[in-house]
């Protein structure tokens, strides 16, 4: 393209008018320029070889990236504003998301309370049954003991109302004969007095030592008290009934005179 129709077309482009009658469809505007930029940038060089010179409406290419990345950015920012739709679904996805991070710290705090009063109750389950178990066990002892002794004493009532008998055989055997029959029938009473008295202590029954041993009232039962120069204080001067022992138990204890 020449300068004179260079001139004119920047002319044209700095005045913004047209001559009266000269208006040119769009399209046909469109086609002029291209025309006028080609003819501008296939200029013979001075070696015959054609040379593109930059046209004066193309713009630089760093340019173009910049005023591109402001464009998509307002495009993107035009789009938010353009779409609140997707604000707001980011939103509710948000609140979404923190709901049920609350929704399960509540059911965290739930579960580890429920441990918590579960772990009581085991531990007062354990305390109750640890009570019962030796509550039992005393009572397994006990009735073990009651039993030992019903056996160990079981004969005590029967002894006790035999003793009165054996008091009369040994008042009995105190007397003296002195007829040959009441010889006999005195050794019949030594015989069956004997016979009783090794029952007896088969069964556990011993007769309680009095005279000459120190009083203890657990097994003497003092009804007299004597002055005595050949005996110390307390001391079982003489008995006037045998007393008798089951096993470690008294029976009966010894009726005993006492020195003073």
């Amino acid at each position: 393209m020449s300068e004179e129709k260079l001139d004119a077309f920047a002319n044209r482009e700095e005045t913004g008018k047209e001559e009266p009658g000269s208006e040119i469809a769009p399209g046909k505007e469109a086609e002029r320029m291209e025309a006028a930029e080609s003819e501008t940038n296939a200029g013979p060089d001075k070696n015959g070889e054609e040379t593109r010179e930059p046209s004066p409406i193309e713009p630089p290419a760093e340019g173009l990236k910049d005023e591109g990345k402001e464009q998509a950015e307002e495009k993107k920012e035009g789009e938010a504003k353009e779409n609140p739709e997707t604000e707001q679904q980011a939103d509710g996805e948000t609140a979404k998301a923190e709901g049920e991070a609350e929704k399960l710290h509540r059911e965290k705090e739930q579960l580890e309370q429920q441990i918590d009063e579960l772990k009581r109750e085991l531990e007062e389950k354990d305390n109750r049954y640890l009570r019962l178990y030796a509550d039992f066990e005393n009572y397994k002892r006990r009735t073990r003991n009651e039993i030992e002794a019903i056996k160990k004493y079981q004969a005590q009532d029967l002894i006790a109302d035999l003793l009165p008998a054996i008091d009369n055989f040994e008042r009995a055997l105190k007397s003296e004969a002195k007829s040959d029959d009441a010889k006999n029938i005195l050794k019949g009473i030594e015989m069956v007095y004997r016979g009783m008295m090794e029952a007896l202590a088969k069964a556990g029954v011993k007769p309680i030592e009095a005279v000459g041993q120190a009083f203890d009232p657990r097994y003497h039962h003092a009804v007299m008290q004597e002055k005595s120069e050949d005996h110390p204080s307390n001391v079982v001067l003489e008995e006037f009934q045998k007393g008798y022992m089951l096993k470690d138990r008294v029976i009966r204890p010894s009726m005993v005179k006492v020195s003073e």
